[in-house]
């Protein structure tokens, strides 16, 4: 079958951090700082192939040669709303990228993802975009993402994510297969009601503190 190419960040820090995510025990505040920790460490394995430019610096005993990356020319762009949930970690390593944010939402007559709210910064067709969503389900609001992305001109386009199912990739492989997936973990499969297993329930209501029934 088919589907998106993926990196697992396959490390033992994000084993571990993963391991609590997923426990149903974790409590709300833990858990959105499990997300944020994840997700910096996510992000340095997602960056590894930044465009660099050289500079010259000043250090306390002499000038020298040493390379930066264009933080400005990197973009986040959460999906609403869980996605909320990684952009700070992935700040904390990137400050200086810009943010854009999309909103998608299921049609409950069509069951299709439908926008409610998108904004980009400006000018920024050019830059790396990091599309960012704790789950990589069936991957309809996944691949109804990049569409929109690359409607607005973007190509370098990166999906990050927690935990991908292999339904996700291989839908997104089928519809974006230029766009490659970083993950912390492949799961096993769907459940019937369209939820990962093993997974970790649903990363918006645990991020938020909102209830939901899982199963």
């Amino acid at each position: 079958m088919s589907r998106s190419p993926v990196v697992v960040v396959d490390h033992p820090l994000v084993r571990d951090k993963l391991s609590r995510l997923r426990d149903r025990r974790t409590p709300t505040k833990r858990f959105r700082e499990l997300v944020n920790e994840i997700s910096m460490l996510m992000t340095y394995h997602a960056t590894l192939d930044l465009d660099e430019e050289e500079v010259t610096v000043e250090t306390p005993l002499e000038t020298t040669r040493a390379t930066q990356v264009r933080e400005e020319d990197v973009v986040i762009v959460p999906i609403l709303r869980a996605g909320i949930g990684m952009l700070e970690g992935m700040l904390r390593v990137i400050p200086g990228a810009r943010v854009g944010h999309v909103g998608l939402e299921r049609n409950e007559e069509t069951l299709m993802p439908t926008r409610y709210y998108a904004k980009l910064p400006y000018g920024a067709e050019h830059a790396r975009h990091f599309l960012v969503d704790p789950m990589l389900g069936t991957g309809g609001s996944a691949s109804a993402a990049v569409a929109w992305l690359k409607e607005r001109g973007v190509r370098d386009i990166r999906f990050v994510c927690l935990l991908a199912s292999p339904e996700g990739l291989a839908r997104l492989g089928r519809e974006h297969p230029d766009v490659p997936v970083c993950a912390a973990a492949v799961d096993r499969q769907l459940s019937e009601a369209g939820y990962l297993l093993p997974g970790l329930g649903d990363a918006g209501d645990r991020i938020f503190g909102t209830l939901v029934a899982y199963l």
